[in-house]
């Protein structure tokens, strides 16, 4: 903290002293009641500056740096109705149980009382989407609040953290600095959960282990997982939506619960012994006639040998020194033949993707209708660092990349966009531009919601010509290449697998973002 002034406003005391922390990365789309910051965070030169273009941008690539950095950003935001814009991607962010700190600006204290056109319940508004809410009261405890806010973010498990920041405590002087507050340390392992779980692998019931989070960002956690697997003849598998997985040549391939309801029941039924790792019992997306809510059967005996608050790694490595079991030696999954030249299908685009995509690749999944065809390509591929979308609210693939681009500058992003769900933060490839950001955005124009025309037959509707309207993206048909070219991204509509390759294969290399429209 060299170099500090001694009279400060509340506003830069926050910057510094979240820096001091670690934190040098801000997400922004600021108004009038954050100016102070943007001016603290303008003097200060302390961190980089990322503007987004929609607050759902700049949340989602909060999240999508929090996922690669493996630390929290702060996003900064602008009073009830900008908060409301950013929830969604909050919401998903949360559910991957990412580090996060939002500075949500509101009027001054002394303008709250007169109704404002922008007035509204700031605090109201934050709570359902943030672990933890709390309003600043005045400049000199306003760093002690941002400590307070960070050290929940990075306790385990991660969580968002929202401070709330009235205009004048940030631009009143009286700011002092704070030291960093401790976080919570993840959960001890419970002998009890140990103990069960090694009697579930004793059994000889059918078991299976469902394994989460950190495991699956751990490529030595998996070897051990599937060592465990291998000792004792148990099943492993992830849970549907996962923040990250390591993938690729020489590691450990590991399938996850199916999205559709009826997959997930037949792939989970056989088991009569679940045992949990950083997961919870897997439970639909959304209640079905007729389908139960929670999808191992009624009867299964359940262990959670470590919660979302615990250390699923050290678990495993207590499960496997109790049993008896090593780390396994992945063999690769053979890489699909190169796809000749015909239509883009999903029946091809898996082994069309093992190909083309670069090593060490960051890839970004949200494919949602295409998303189970399209998985298996992480498995076959080089090896890469597979995020997904998580809390199911769509829009998170454009933003996440761009923030996962920011963390790892050095490393190709690919995202694997359904055109529907662009559109909700299409603004996301602006940043790109902006940053000049190495990642490939390849929109799956199959030019309808696909995923909900399957979501109409599960509720027992016969849709008729209105209803598909509603799901069609047609009249006019998206033109995508020339969207990104506004924001100042190239792209190129492709046809042919072969071309879609070979685009891939050249946007990769290549600086900056680029955008490949491929036509299903």
């Amino acid at each position: 903290m060299s170099n500090t002034p001694k009279d400060m406003n509340g506003a830069e005391s926050v910057v510094r002293s979240l820096h001091s922390a670690g934190v040098d990365v801000c997400f922004a789309n600021p108004g009038t009641s954050e100016m102070q910051f943007v001016d603290a965070l303008d003097r200060t030169k302390l961190m980089h500056c990322v503007l987004g273009l929609f607050e759902g941008v700049v949340t989602g690539a909060a999240d999508g740096y929090a996922r690669m950095a493996g630390k929290p950003a702060v996003t900064l935001l602008h009073l009830a109705p900008g908060f409301a814009n950013a929830a969604a991607n909050l919401h998903n962010a949360r559910k991957a149980r990412v580090p996060m700190v939002n500075l949500v600006g509101d009027h001054a204290l002394r303008h709250q009382k007169y109704d404002a056109p922008l007035s509204a319940d700031v605090t109201g508004a934050c709570e359902p989407f943030s672990d933890w809410v709390k309003s600043g009261t005045d400049a000199g405890s306003f760093a002690r609040d941002a400590m307070e806010a960070l050290a929940v973010a990075k306790g385990a498990p991660n969580r968002i953290a929202t401070l709330i920041a009235p205009a004048d405590i940030g631009w009143d002087e009286g700011g002092k600095l704070a030291k960093e507050a401790p976080s919570t340390a993840p959960a001890a392992l419970d002998e009890g959960a140990l103990t069960d779980a090694v009697r579930a692998l004793e059994s000889g019931d059918r078991t299976i282990i469902i394994a989460g989070n950190s495991v699956l960002e751990d490529a030595g956690a998996l070897a051990l997982l599937q060592g465990i697997a291998d000792k004792t003849g148990a099943d492993i598998i992830a849970p549907t939506s996962n923040r990250r997985m390591e993938r690729g040549q020489g590691r450990v391939p590991l399938a996850k619960i199916p999205y559709p309801i009826n997959m997930a029941l037949e792939v989970l039924a056989p088991y009569s012994r679940a045992i949990l790792v950083e997961a919870v019992p897997p439970v639909a997306f959304f209640a079905y006639p007729d389908r139960p809510s929670l999808l191992l059967p009624e009867d299964c005996d359940t262990v959670s040998l470590c919660g979302h608050d615990g250390d699923g790694p050290a678990a495993l490595a207590a499960l496997a020194d109790r049993i008896g079991a090593a780390a396994a030696k992945p063999s690769d999954t053979a890489m699909p033949a190169r796809p000749q030249s015909g239509a883009i299908t999903l029946k091809n685009i898996a082994a069309a993707l093992s190909n083309a995509l670069p090593e060490d690749a960051i890839i970004i999944d949200e494919s949602v209708s295409a998303g189970g065809d399209i998985f298996p390509a992480g498995d076959a591929a080089r090896p890469n660092s597979w995020l997904a979308l998580t809390g199911g609210s769509i829009g998170i693939g454009i933003p996440l990349s761009a923030g996962a681009a920011i963390a790892c500058p050095d490393r190709p992003v690919i995202t694997l966009q359904a055109d529907g769900s662009a559109m909700y933060t299409i603004q996301g490839l602006w940043t790109q531009a902006r940053e000049g950001s190495n990642v490939t955005t390849i929109i799956l124009a199959n030019r309808a919601y696909e995923i909900l025309k399957g979501e109409l037959h599960n509720v027992g509707a016969q849709p008729g010509p209105d209803a598909l309207s509603m799901l069609n993206l047609d009249r006019p048909h998206l033109d995508f290449v020339a969207m990104a070219k506004g924001m100042g991204v190239p792209g190129r509509r492709v046809e042919d697998v072969t071309d879609l390759m070979q685009a891939i294969e050249d946007a990769a290399r290549e600086p900056g973002p680029f955008l490949i429209e491929a036509m299903l």
